[in-house]
């Protein structure tokens, strides 16, 4: 019986914690803690609810990720109002962008509140930004536009959305240099292949070749990332040139 009675005190004492500190994350005090539950709860724990509905993040995360789009996009339509549509478009991609929603989700060390059977090096390298997501998810549920509107503001558009800084950033390098040598028809290939060698992580090595321009190679943990990281690197050696 006095375990019993200690096991529900633990159990009391998790909740409540997990409870303030949602609070002091969202900077608000929850109606509901269950939507903040389900937005760090993981796949892999293969919770349902009565209707044997998968209980996690995935849902709120598809839902948070429209919300701040909706935001973000009224946002721009209303600082820039002489923007075209393919401006617009162009800066919003850059403010929610998978690497910066993941430098936010980092910012607010969102995976300290996930629950999982997976160990963290299993979850994915956009982890960070998907959490951000559904928990934009979870406010939107729990408090409704306006606070999940608050909170984006506080959390993205406030510190980190210069209109004229986001005008110069490069989103992607690759994107870049294909659209460089498609203006100035120069033949350009990607040749990426699996280079781990004695490395305990999977490793890819990517070389670009541009006609008539130095080639350059770049080695990184993903096909993708490789071939981004070659891209940054043809992208600085040929400045002058793509600038011209």
């Amino acid at each position: 019986m006095q375990n019993s009675i200690l096991n529900n005190l633990n159990l009391f004492n998790k909740k409540d914690d997990f409870y303030f500190q949602i609070k002091k994350l969202i900077n608000f005090t929850p109606n509901s803690i269950d939507y903040y539950k389900r937005a760090f709860t993981h796949r892999s724990l293969n919770e349902k609810d009565i209707n044997g509905i998968a209980v996690n993040y995935e849902r709120l995360e598809f839902l948070g990720d429209s919300i701040l789009s909706t935001i973000i996009s009224t946002y721009l339509f209303n600082q820039i109002p002489e923007a075209s549509e393919g401006y617009l478009t162009k800066m919003r991609s850059k403010i929610v962008s998978r690497k910066h929603l993941n430098e936010l989700g980092q910012e607010l060390n969102l995976t300290n509140y996930l629950t999982s059977n997976s160990n963290i090096d299993n979850f994915g390298e956009n982890i960070d930004g998907n959490l951000f997501e559904s928990l934009i998810g979870a406010i939107f549920l729990d408090k409704g536009y306006k606070y999940a509107k608050n909170f984006i503001f506080d959390r993205v558009i406030t510190p980190h959305v210069d209109i004229e800084k986001l005008d110069g950033k490069i989103l992607s390098y690759k994107t870049l240099i294909i659209e460089w040598c498609q203006k100035k028809k120069l033949k350009y290939s990607y040749e990426t292949y699996e280079d781990s060698g004695n490395d305990s992580i999977k490793q890819f090595t990517s070389s670009l070749n541009i006609s008539n321009f130095q080639s350059v190679r770049a080695r990184s943990t993903s096909k993708k990332k490789a071939e981004e990281k070659v891209s940054q690197r043809a992208f600085y050696i040929n400045q002058k040139q793509i600038d011209k």
